[in-house]
């Protein structure tokens, strides 16, 4: 009974002892011991439980819920500056309003507009740009490949230009899983 107990009195005790002394010598049949019960400490009836080994979660996880309208749209931080987004699997590239690139550093009077792009709402001009970094909560990615949209646009988009460079990311049951 007392067995664990002194197994884990010889770990503290060795972990206050200096490198350069000698250490005492335990019976290795005494941690053996502790480790391990004896048959006779097992009823003869025991069924053996398996091993289950499961992958410790990722600290590397961010989940959001959906709004009623079953959209994502969460607060990001780009180049320093706080942008809303609205997450969008079927765009090709992170998609800023003209509002959200000045806000971000981008003057969008300076771009060429010379870029169209198909989006729900019709044949639209964009202006292709790299954002420095996305920010969101504890996860960073830089160099993101995006697009200034000339007009039309109510909200930033989250696009796949992003969302690929991901580990992964998961839409179920209301809830986005992103992972990295």
């Amino acid at each position: 009974m007392n067995r664990p107990i002194l197994g884990l009195c010889a770990l503290v005790i060795s972990a206050a002892v200096p490198a350069n002394a000698e250490l005492p010598v335990v019976d290795a049949k005494l941690l053996a011991d502790a480790a391990v019960p004896s048959p006779a400490a097992t009823p003869a009836n025991a069924v053996p439980l398996p091993t289950i080994l499961r992958p410790a979660p990722s600290p590397h996880i961010l989940v959001y819920h959906a709004d009623p309208r079953g959209q994502f749209s969460f607060s990001a931080v780009v180049n320093g500056a706080p942008v809303r987004f609205l997450v969008d699997t079927g765009a090709t590239f992170v998609t800023l309003t003209r509002e959200d690139a000045r806000a971000v550093g981008i003057n969008p009077d300076a771009l060429v507009f010379n870029r169209r792009a198909i989006t729900a709402n019709g044949e639209v001009r964009i202006a292709p740009v790299v954002l420095r970094e996305i920010r969101i909560e504890q996860l960073a990615i830089d160099n993101v490949v995006a697009a200034v949209q000339d007009q039309n646009l109510k909200q930033s988009v989250l696009g796949m230009s992003f969302l690929r460079r991901l580990k992964s990311f998961e839409m179920r049951e209301g809830a986005l899983t992103i992972s990295w």
